[in-house]
């Protein structure tokens, strides 16, 4: 499973760093040290904590899209025997893509991994990052 660095689920909760290690340091999101002794959030916590987040309404988050690219966290997958739905959230932004299931398996899909959602017209394009 991947893990975040604080620096990194800032990023992609739309936060500074300093209001996301406040969040770690009251409780908020749990935190564990790596084997180089970093402190990282699990992937999936960090995924429940951004859903959660973003249904309170906190009005900590300012997050701005750059030419229509939504760095994120996958918060769900949905497969089908063909198609797929995928949940992003990237900051108090909730994107939900419909694709092939062979795309979400190409891609590696998983929920708490970090993606960017690009949205062009009606579509909305998932990359791995």
């Amino acid at each position: 499973m991947q893990s975040y660095t604080i620096g990194q689920a800032a990023r992609l909760l739309g936060v500074s760093p300093d209001t996301a290690r406040r969040w770690a340091d009251a409780g908020r999101v749990s935190t564990h040290r790596d084997e180089s002794g970093r402190r990282v959030i699990d992937g999936k916590s960090l995924a429940a904590f951004s859903t959660e987040f973003a249904q309170s309404g906190d009005d900590d988050a300012s997050y701005t899209s750059a030419r229509n690219a939504f760095p994120g966290i996958v918060t769900g997958i949905k497969l089908g025997d063909i198609a797929a739905q995928v949940t992003i959230q990237a900051g108090p932004h909730r994107l939900v893509s419909l694709l092939t299931r062979e795309g979400v398996e190409e891609l590696g899909l998983e929920v708490g991994m970090q993606a960017t959602a690009r949205v062009k017209s009606t579509s909305v394009h998932i990359d791995r990052t």
